[in-house]
């Protein structure tokens, strides 16, 4: 399985339970490992026979910008549901962090993994 990944992506959003939290944008890093195939990418050395990250990260910044979930977690859920309908991959782990979210705590929030993971050869 080859994987590709987008790690450190930070967009400003509105996301959070409490009332003070629901009238502020907060920055939430987002990263994303993608199972692909890139045989032939490499082959081929075209962007066209791979996964663009470049569109990946457009696509996910503009959808948490617009957002105003309360919970990482639906957050997290919706970017998997996007990257494994509009970008064809089969598996994706997303991690969405709300840094700062917990006094003395430097990371807060959620790992997930959806889809199906290829075998490995």
């Amino acid at each position: 399985m080859d994987i590709i990944f987008l790690h450190e992506l930070k967009v400003d959003t509105v996301i959070g339970i409490w009332e003070w939290e629901r009238k502020i944008r907060q920055t939430v890093v987002i990263d994303l490992d993608m199972a692909a195939d890139i045989r032939k990418a490499a082959a081929s050395d075209s962007v066209d026979d791979t996964l663009n990250y470049k569109l990946v990260a457009k696509r996910v910044q503009q959808f948490v910008s617009d957002s105003s979930f309360q919970l990482v977690e639906t957050l997290a859920e919706k970017i998997a549901g996007i990257l494994l309908d509009e970008f064809d991959v089969a598996w994706v782990r997303v991690r969405v962090n709300k840094p700062g979210a917990i006094r003395g705590s430097r990371d807060v929030g959620v790992l997930i993994e959806r889809g199906t993971r290829p075998a490995t050869d």
